[in-house]
């Protein structure tokens, strides 16, 4: 199979609450898992018959009455005999004609199959909301990645210990790579996985409340899996309804897509730290996985993003809005300080 590159001079161009505390706060709540009648009056008829009076009995003729019709052609007849109708009529008939119109296009631009493909499965996590792409979305410059894969995954081989106290809902997950992706520049497959182990497993991820626990596994039934995918691969199950190179959770294959491209180049908002925009990207989506379907705006200026803010978009406020101006995020300047965990200052409990 022939594979696309892109290089490190092609611009391609991720990711689409409120509460949280100045350090970042507690992540949002997790999801749940499992006739009037007017008078009478006189109305206004028109009988068929216009020049017929409908009343009992034979009709009286007047003599002469019908000369004058003789006497005009034909269009004036016609509205001699039709009166305030004949100017109806082909008012009546262009409405007609706009509504039979209206009836055959249907849908509007934005109507399709994606609309019935909507109603009938899950709605992504973390999908890009639509509207004006901000600078601040755009994938930075970086080293090439495969655009396209095989769109089938190997995985990992290995696992890991229980991570999280023995109470905890135990989540087992999977690390995949997808077929046609080439990970020796940047340490091979399991150094994904490491990352991926290590993000979860840190102190400051998903198990500091104690409501969670993780288990990296090789079996066939993991909870989720963590997906290094193509772009391409992305688009088709994350949706690229507006040009940003996104990841996201996608509920009805429990799979976390990790955009290759944003692996490799990180983003914008993230300020070429690599290494933080990456447990960034695992600990947003698998927070999605888990059961934190919401995202959330920066809180105050100058404060830790919240893990579950949109950061590789942006991590100001007014650069969400711009996106989705109907989501949770206000049209303010407030602009935070980039956050790759849910917890930055550790367990709650040992505060």
């Amino acid at each position: 199979m022939e594979v696309r590159m892109s290089d490190g001079r092609r611009r391609m161009s991720d990711d689409v609450d409120a509460g949280s505390t100045p350090r970042g706060g507690v992540p949002g709540q997790r999801g749940d898992r499992t006739p009037y009648y007017p008078p009478h009056g006189e109305p206004l008829r028109a009988p068929w018959d216009p020049e017929e009076e409908r009343t009992p009995g034979r009709r009286r003729s007047v003599p002469g009455a019908r000369d004058h019709l003789r006497k005009q052609s034909p269009v004036g007849r016609f509205f001699t005999t039709w009166g305030w109708r004949a100017y109806a009529i082909p008012v009546l008939v262009v409405l007609t004609a706009l509504v039979i119109a209206d009836s055959v296009t249907g849908a509007g631009p934005g109507d399709g199959d994606t609309v019935g493909d909507a109603a009938q499965t899950p709605a992504l996590m973390g999908e890009p909301p639509r509207g004006q792409v901000p600078p601040s979305g755009e994938l930075p410059d970086g080293g090439p990645f495969e655009e396209a894969g095989e769109g089938v995954f190997r995985v990992v081989p290995g696992g890991t210990d229980r991570v999280g106290r023995p109470e905890a809902e135990q989540f087992t997950y999977t690390v995949e790579v997808e077929e046609g992706i080439d990970t020796t520049d940047f340490g091979g497959d399991d150094s994904v996985a490491r990352m991926v182990d290590a993000t979860l497993a840190n102190p400051k991820s998903w198990t500091a409340d104690g409501a969670v626990a993780f288990q990296r596994t090789s079996g066939d039934e993991p909870a989720f899996r963590v997906s290094l995918a193509s772009p391409l691969t992305v688009r088709e199950n994350c949706g690229y309804d507006i040009e940003l190179e996104t990841s996201c959770y996608n509920p009805s294959t429990d799979r976390v897509y990790l955009n290759l491209a944003r692996w490799i180049r990180g983003a914008r908002s993230f300020q070429g730290d690599i290494g933080s925009y990456r447990q960034y990207l695992v600990n947003h989506e698998v927070g999605h996985a888990i059961g934190y379907p919401d995202h959330e705006p920066c809180p105050a200026d100058g404060a830790l993003a919240p893990i579950m803010m949109q950061q590789t978009l942006g991590v100001a406020n007014h650069e969400i809005f711009v996106l989705d101006n109907e989501g949770v995020v206000p049209d303010n300047d407030d602009t935070c300080l980039y956050n790759p965990w849910p917890y930055p200052d550790g367990p709650p409990v040992a505060r």
